[in-house]
């Protein structure tokens, strides 16, 4: 199978390398020109749990034309640049292609559907990869625990579940569902919980977890997000938000989510697909959303401070 992933990032080039070292045929289409260079030149180097691959047959690229033909693509981007992405490759979507977006926060699905057949799509959650970029042409992931699957309109299909073998035969922990739309708001908790406090208070998720103050904080946040989530219809699996996100904060203690990564590189983070999705949504529905406000507007001005701007 032709595989095409959009956004060679860390998840995206785990993607790419893991499929390609299951025989598929990769293409990687990605702005950044060392690292598309360094993987035509060299491959994709790969540190795992499996030990340490150099991946080799992957074509790498600048240009979304390298996508033609693909039977599967998928949009490993930013959240924020979800829109763009399908734009670039809408010309190359035909009627047995499948598009399959993965990324935090929410929005991905909207934004894909705008431009490709609805059809066409298919949402997906990453769960417990601990990914991260060494350098141009090196990927490096600590685990493997989670690829969620799941159709935009929701409901078990048979390319769904033959999604679901493609990603298995590649080595990954995969699992369809029915109702995907669960599964990343049950993610989107973690996230609005972890992100934007982390990132604003500058610690990693075990010492929000020892501040008392701090946790309270981002406890506040899960907690609007999960109201907010019960307004828009969500069957979360469970009836206790702070048990479930607590948990979680606990398996990943050592971790810092990507948004303080991505302040600590100077980086523009996905705030507004994550703490920043949850105002909106709860002037719709009467929520008041005070600590998602003040999370959102933090992170904002501190990345206004690194990008030179006024505030």
């Amino acid at each position: 199978m032709k595989i095409a992933v959009i956004g060679a990032g860390a998840m995206g080039s785990i993607y790419a390398a893991r499929f390609a070292l299951a025989g598929h045929s990769v293409v990687a289409v990605d702005p950044w020109e060392a690292h598309i260079k360094a993987i035509n030149a060299d491959g994709l180097s790969l540190d795992g749990p499996d030990g340490h691959h150099i991946v080799t047959g992957i074509i790498a690229s600048g240009n979304a034309d390298v996508v033609r033909d693909a039977e599967l693509i998928i949009v490993a981007t930013k959240a924020s640049a979800v829109g763009a992405a399908a734009s670039a490759i809408r010309e190359f979507v035909g009627p047995e292609t499948s598009v399959l977006t993965i990324q935090n926060g929410l929005g991905a699905g909207a934004g894909i559907s705008r431009c490709l057949p609805p059809k066409a799509c298919f949402l997906g959650v990453a769960d417990g990869f601990g990914a991260s970029m060494v350098g141009p042409g090196h990927v490096h992931h600590t685990a493997m625990k989670l690829i969620r699957l799941g159709e935009l309109s929701g409901g078990s299909t048979p390319r769904l579940r033959a999604m679901e073998a493609v990603w298995q035969g590649a080595g990954f922990k995969a699992q369809a569902y029915e109702d995907i739309h669960q599964l990343i708001w049950e993610k989107l908790l973690c996230n609005v919980t972890l992100s934007a406090p982390c990132a604003v208070f500058n610690c990693t998720v075990g010492e929000l977890l020892g501040d008392p103050d701090r946790w309270s904080v981002a406890i506040a946040c899960g907690q609007e997000a999960y109201a907010c989530g019960l307004a828009e219809g969500i069957s979360f699996s469970f009836d206790d938000p702070v048990a479930y996100i607590t948990k979680f904060a606990e398996l990943v203690a050592g971790a810092s989510p990507s948004m303080r990564l991505d302040h600590m590189a100077k980086r523009r983070s996905e705030i507004d697909f994550i703490n920043g999705a949850i105002p909106p949504l709860g002037r719709k529905h009467g929520i008041v959303t005070p600590r998602n406000d003040e999370m959102t507007k933090a992170v904002h001005e501190l990345e206004a401070a690194f990008a030179g701007r006024n505030t």
